[in-house]
């Protein structure tokens, strides 16, 4: 599985199982996309 979060998106490659998965657990943190976008922002920029 891969995670790509861009500028405005996120892009998530997987099987279909894999993917649901995935974004059941971030539903956990992230109540909005924006938020989780905003987020890996911040990582970056601390790197």
């Amino acid at each position: 599985m891969k995670i790509v979060i861009g500028e405005n998106r996120v892009t998530l490659v997987g099987k279909a199982w894999e993917i649901r998965a995935k974004l059941k657990e971030y539903s956990r943190s992230f109540q909005t996309v924006q938020e989780w976008i905003n987020q890996g922002k911040m990582e970056k920029e601390k790197k």
